[in-house]
């Protein structure tokens, strides 16, 4: 009896890891770079790697006892490599933000000028958003942007970058519905003799299974997050290519400088490993059969959700993700819809969309995407019927439009999220998608 008494109570944090396993497993989630993990990876994660110290690089260690860390990391080099079909490749930089700035510390010095999306136009932040991150304040950043079918605008980038003379530019996008042609943006970088980098986070998986057009034959340097479409852990790859070799036989070791060094201190071996574990899980059939799953859901999606009325940026998606754009709705109705979605049991992000008119902080879009529903194995019929319950959520949103006054929205925001996180006919469409989400597990092949 005492003893019992004495045993140590459970802490609170394992009550809220399986109260987030229950969200995914009851809703349906299209943010367009969230995944889920194999079990195999999830495995590596929780292991004793975690409790080793490994700064440096294989067999240049600062501590001993690495012997079989080196051998891990030198694997998931080695697969990488193989992947890609590439010379050089890091594993270390512990996500894409500090993975594209120690490539921008690699190629430049303070107040070089770097090209990049804006962010209004699909980019990411750390591509050279001006003023606000680390690219956008120590760099010379000029932004590029979108024609007016919302694809990106390469004359203007050309004359852009004849103007400028960028040492960088960045082909890379974080919420852009469409291919990307990096053959175009290699004959602008020849040019302006430019480095030309990919950040392909979004779309690796598909750029694996033959869906997407690889950039290695036109780019120096491609930079890949590991945990959106490739399935990986939370974290991120640097690859060199022949290429950028060529014009710089250095720049490899360049780039390990840049990372240790430069930005980071020991690596974190349990990631190295569940990203050596799905480098492996790429080359099996079933990941192509993924990569081509997540187009057709993509594909199913837009149209369904265009069938329903509503509008689509671009008018509809060439890749994994696409953009709601709801001011044919309302004005600045991206934050509420958003939050209705979540009430209603399906989780997505709100977004500005190209030329928005309302604010980024209450923009006017929804960004979503197929890569979570299709590892779950949901397929056509499961978009078609995604589309309908999104559709119903618009509709009962769409009178909550955004205040004009600027004073008055964060209490206007505050009373709709308590108006409608009790709305009945929310809690009905979640009802419906629970009982959807229970027929497919996290994670399927």
């Amino acid at each position: 009896m005492n003893q019992k008494k004495n045993q140590p109570q459970r802490d609170q944090i394992f009550h809220l890891i399986e109260q987030e396993e229950q969200r995914q497993r009851e809703m349906i989630g299209l943010i367009p770079s969230e995944n889920h993990i194999s079990p195999e990876v999830s495995e590596v994660l929780s292991s004793v790697l975690n409790s080793k110290y490994a700064e440096g690089y294989p067999q240049r260690r600062y501590y001993e006892g690495n012997q079989f860390i080196d051998e891990i990391e030198t694997l998931a080099i080695d697969r990488l490599k193989k992947l890609f079909g590439v010379p050089y490749v890091n594993v270390q930089p512990y996500s894409g933000s500090p993975a594209n700035s120690a490539i921008q510390f690699a190629l430049l010095e303070p107040g070089d000028t770097i090209m990049g999306l804006a962010l209004a136009g699909g980019g990411h932040l750390t591509h050279g958003h001006p003023q606000v991150t680390f690219s956008g304040k120590y760099f010379n950043s000029v932004q590029y942007g979108l024609t007016k079918d919302a694809r990106i605008d390469f004359e203007a980038l050309r004359q852009l970058a004849q103007k400028h003379q960028p040492k960088l530019i960045i082909a890379g996008t974080t919420a852009y519905p469409f291919t990307l042609e990096f053959d175009k943006f290699r004959e602008i970088a020849d040019e302006v003799g430019a480095w030309l980098m990919a950040d392909i986070s979004h779309i690796t998986g598909l750029v694996v299974a033959g869906e997407h057009p690889s950039p290695v034959p036109q780019v120096d340097i491609v930079m890949s997050t590991t945990h959106k479409t490739f399935r990986g852990p939370r974290g991120a790859m640097i690859l060199v290519t022949e290429r950028g070799l060529k014009r710089d036989p250095k720049l490899g070791d360049k780039i390990n400088q840049a990372i240790i060094p430069g930005l980071q201190g020991g690596p974190h071996n349990a990631t190295t490993a569940g990203i050596a574990i799905a480098a492996a899980e790429a080359t099996r059939p079933e990941f192509k059969q993924y990569g081509q799953q997540v187009i057709k859901n993509a594909q199913a999606l837009a149209a369904a959700l265009q069938a329903e009325g509503l509008s689509l940026v671009g008018e509809g998606t060439e890749n994994h993700l696409m953009l709601i754009d709801l001011t044919k709705q309302g004005y600045g109705l991206g934050t509420q819809v958003a939050f209705a979605l979540d009430v209603a049991g399906i989780y997505a992000n709100r977004n500005s969309i190209p030329h928005e008119p309302c604010s980024p902080f209450y923009p006017s879009g929804i960004r979503i995407g197929t890569p979570l529903v299709t590892t779950r194995g949901m397929k056509e019929a499961e978009m078609k019927q995604i589309a309908s319950w999104m559709a119903q959520v618009v509709e009962l949103t769409k009178s909550y439009e955004l205040p004009q006054d600027k004073a008055a929205r964060n209490a206007f925001i505050k009373q709709f999220k308590t108006e409608i996180s009790q709305h009945p006919e929310l809690l009905a469409i979640r009802q419906e998608v629970t009982a959807l989400a229970a027929k497919f597990p996290l994670f399927t092949w």
